[in-house]
């Protein structure tokens, strides 16, 4: 396979009936994790309700609504983007860390390491 060959092109070779429903990056991802679908959704209805929450923030700031008011569901978005970042990471705990580190990747906690600190910011 070509070096410049992309996720994306995989996913069509593997089944090309799933590739235009999938959403694939195909710039820079070279891993992946399965999920299960209940996981999926679960996770995609959380992002759902954070896009509902911003564009409620767009529509104030169009409506010209209080500063206060906005800053408040600011706020409200923040604590349900690091909720998902929460679970996210747990999961990734749970499975794809635990995982690498069985199979002798130790690798995967410096790339832990480097995740937290940026989460931490």
């Amino acid at each position: 396979m070509p070096a410049n060959h992309t996720v994306s092109s995989q996913v069509e070779e593997a089944n090309p009936s799933q590739a235009s429903s999938q959403q694939v990056c195909s710039c820079c991802c070279t891993k992946h994790t399965d999920r299960t679908e209940a996981e999926r959704k679960k996770l995609v209805n959380r992002l759902k309700r954070i896009e509902g929450q911003i564009r409620g923030i767009i529509g104030m700031l169009e409506n010209d609504a209080y500063c206060n008011d906005i800053l408040i569901q600011s706020a409200a978005v923040n604590a349900a983007v690091n909720a998902f970042n929460k679970e996210l990471l747990a999961n990734h705990i749970r499975t794809c860390v635990a995982r690498d580190i069985r199979e002798g990747k130790d690798e995967t906690i410096d790339e832990l390491v480097a995740t937290l600190q940026k989460l931490m910011k």
